[in-house]
């Protein structure tokens, strides 16, 4: 046997331990999310309407709001949430790597130097002397012991004791224990990645409904201001029949009051506005107030089109993040049953040292003063009171809340896209039946007025008629923006946004 030959019994044993290695513990199953053949269709509506073609990720430029797609791509850039979703999956990236890290040899370079002295009343002055003498005599201090005792001393002199090498260690994972710890922390890097995801598809859902909130408000304040014309041309007949003599005091003071009570809505609309363009300005990490210049200038609520295309819902699983995060729970939960099972079994480590170490500074320069040591250490867990055991049931009973949180979140997601799905037929027929309203409103005002003008109606018919075509018309801009609004809500439901502005940052197992 040479030199060389002291390493190769663990190097074999080892990689017949590996030869041999299994991994315990139940294997993930991508669960089945139930998926129907088809949408749940609802009283078609005459105009817009859902069809099965695949899903634009980028789903806001259904609008064609040139001001929306630029907002949401700020969003994507700057939002705070975002950013903490995305330090967070920074950190999951960094933990899935330490994780990983047990998968490999352990190897550490040491260097020491001490200056030491033992004690001659201690254990070492039984170890003998350079002269022969018997344990009593080494023991009572008159005697020195060991290599570094000199004639004419009492005791043992000090001496240097330099040293330097490598130490090194390796678990060999015969029953995955640490494979199934690395899945583990695989499936918690999907989890936090999925939660950014979904961050991100909440943000553009949010932008798009306040956005359109905010031209809605924008456009309840116009429509208020030509009501505003309109009760004023009442008020000022009102007061011309007054002084002609033609009608009284209190149809003066009632136009008067519906006047006052129309302008007073604008303060509350113009304060719901600042409310929502500070609402977009956060979103966009921007200080209050930072995009009234551009958000000022009303603008028409953004249409949707004919077709709004949502995609099949076999797809659905894989595009809502927080159906892939419920997911990885379980895929997480399933991996650490097999940790627990596989803390049951023996755990075989292999270490090995090499040092160079001498008496004299000169010496650590020779392969002489080699030292060494390689072997493996066997560990079995015999009795733990009840631990393990106790472990392993908990890692179960997570395993099973996380599959019946897995089904909770898709079917919340169905119920979430057949409500919305059912809001924006309402929401279509409400428009259009406002929209007949409106007409005939218009014409009741304007023949109510032309009868108070020719004294055959009292102003009572005026100012009803006034307030029930302030009434529908506000109903009608509120109607049309709870169309927009629920297409952004459909999307948000059907878990777009994030495929176009977010790679998938991990690889995805099972």
């Amino acid at each position: 046997m040479n030199r060389w030959s002291f390493p190769r019994l663990p190097v074999a044993t080892g990689a017949a331990l590996l030869l041999g290695a299994c991994t315990v513990g139940p294997d993930f199953r991508k669960p089945d999310a139930g998926a129907p053949a088809t949408w749940s269709r609802h009283d078609a509506a005459p105009s817009s309407r859902t069809v099965d073609t695949e899903a634009d990720p980028r789903w806001w430029t259904l609008y064609g709001d040139p001001i929306l797609t630029a907002l949401e791509q700020e969003v994507v850039a700057a939002n705070l949430d975002l950013r903490i979703a995305s330090a967070r999956f920074a950190e999951s990236r960094a933990e899935r790597r330490i994780a990983g890290a047990a998968q490999f040899p352990q190897v550490a370079a040491n260097a020491s130097y001490a200056r030491e002295r033992a004690s001659p009343n201690g254990v070492l002055g039984l170890l003998g002397t350079m002269e022969q003498e018997g344990a009593g005599q080494i023991a009572s201090g008159k005697q020195g012991f060991g290599p570094t005792y000199l004639p004419g001393q009492v005791g043992a002199s000090g001496f240097n004791l330099p040293q330097y090498g490598l130490n090194a260690s390796w678990e060999v994972d015969l029953w995955g224990h640490v494979r199934r710890q690395v899945e583990a922390a695989d499936a918690a890097m999907n989890t936090v990645a999925d939660m950014r995801r979904d961050v991100l598809v909440a943000l553009m859902a949010e932008t798009a409904r306040d956005y359109i909130e905010l031209r809605s408000i924008q456009a309840q304040a116009a429509i208020v201001r030509q009501n505003l014309d309109i009760a004023g041309r009442s008020m000022h007949l009102s007061e011309l029949r007054f002084r002609e003599g033609t009608s009284t005091r209190l149809d003066v003071a009632d136009s008067r009051a519906q006047y006052h009570s129309f302008e007073a809505r604008l303060p509350i609309l113009h304060d719901q506005e600042i409310h929502l363009v500070n609402a977009l300005s956060f979103l966009t990490a921007r200080p209050p107030g930072a995009l009234s210049a551009r958000l000022g200038p009303p603008r028409d609520i953004p249409p949707v089109p004919m077709a709004i295309p949502v995609g099949m819902p076999s797809d659905l699983a894989q595009r809502r993040p927080d159906i892939r995060a419920a997911e990885d729970r379980l895929h997480l939960a399933t991996a650490s049953v097999g940790v627990a099972v596989a803390d049951f079994y023996p755990r075989v480590t292999l270490s090995g040292s090499l040092d160079i170490q001498a008496l004299q500074f000169s010496g650590l320069g020779s392969w002489a003063s080699r030292q060494y040591g390689f072997g493996p250490t066997v560990t079995l867990p015999i009795f733990e009171g009840g631990r393990l055991i106790g472990q392993l049931h908990l890692r179960k009973a997570q395993q099973k809340e996380a599959a019946i949180r897995y089904q909770r979140t898709v079917l919340n997601a169905w119920h979430e896209i057949d409500d919305a799905m059912a809001d924006f037929t309402a929401a279509q027929r409400q428009r259009d039946r406002l929209r007949e309203a409106v007409d005939e409103n218009r014409i009741a005002v304007d023949i109510a007025q032309q009868q108070y003008a020719q004294g055959s109606a009292d102003f009572l018919n005026v100012l009803t008629m006034q307030n029930m075509l302030l009434a529908t018309q506000s109903q009608l801009v509120q109607a049309t923006a709870d169309i927009s609004t629920a297409v952004a809500r459909l999307y948000r439901a059907l878990g777009g946004g994030w495929q176009a502005e977010l790679p998938p940052p991990a690889t995805r197992h099972g």
